[in-house]
């Protein structure tokens, strides 16, 4: 079966057509999932060399797996961003254990000097003030905030009920406004 262009053929597809060696399935798998694991390794580890290798190992593991893959277990979406989730968890367990510290990542773009310097200071900010969220709370907001994922996927990942989804965003939104509120007119946000 040839994939190349076709949006309408399902992940899992996609896995099985791969796991009996089609290469082409994979490039197309990892066309649509790669840069979102990245992204959410990105928002949870605050470090993007290291969300590279989060997003390498988690689609590392989505090939070894499969050959075995059981049809209608889970999607295939959604086993990433959980496989992705634990291993970020790990990093941040190794990270608190040796101490490390995490420096935010500058902005690239065409911008001039102020605005890089305000973008990267809204950055940092908003990276230390994750950062301070307990972790749960930093995952499910990164996932349906920043990741753009819904709430009962959010809970499919975390393993919980949509209810504590709603409430660990809740509670991490309301940490993030008590937090960054008290910064609004340093980090340039006037009475937004």
């Amino acid at each position: 079966m040839a994939f190349d262009d076709q949006s309408d053929v399902s992940d899992e597809v996609l896995l099985r057509a791969y796991g009996r060696g089609d290469r082409v399935a994979a490039r197309v798998l990892t066309e649509r999932h790669a840069q979102r694991v990245w992204r959410h390794a990105r928002h949870v580890l605050g470090d993007a060399s290291e969300a590279d290798d989060v997003a390498q190992e988690a689609m590392l593991r989505l090939w070894k797996i499969a050959p075995e893959w059981r049809a209608g277990e889970a999607k295939v979406s959604t086993w990433l961003f959980q496989v992705t989730s634990n291993l970020c968890t790990d990093r941040l367990r190794k990270r608190r254990e040796v101490g490390l510290d995490v420096v935010a990542e500058q902005p690239s773009g065409d911008v001039d000097a102020v605005t890089s310097l305000e973008q990267s200071a809204r950055l940092t900010a908003l990276n230390r003030a994750l950062d301070e969220l307990p972790e749960r709370q930093r995952q499910a907001i990164a996932l349906r905030h920043l990741d753009g994922l819904s709430n009962p996927e959010v809970g499919e990942v975390m393993g919980i009920s949509i209810e504590a989804v709603e409430s660990l965003t809740s509670r991490a939104r309301r940490m993030l406004r008590e937090t960054l509120g008290k910064r609004k007119a340093e980090l340039g946000f006037g009475d937004v």
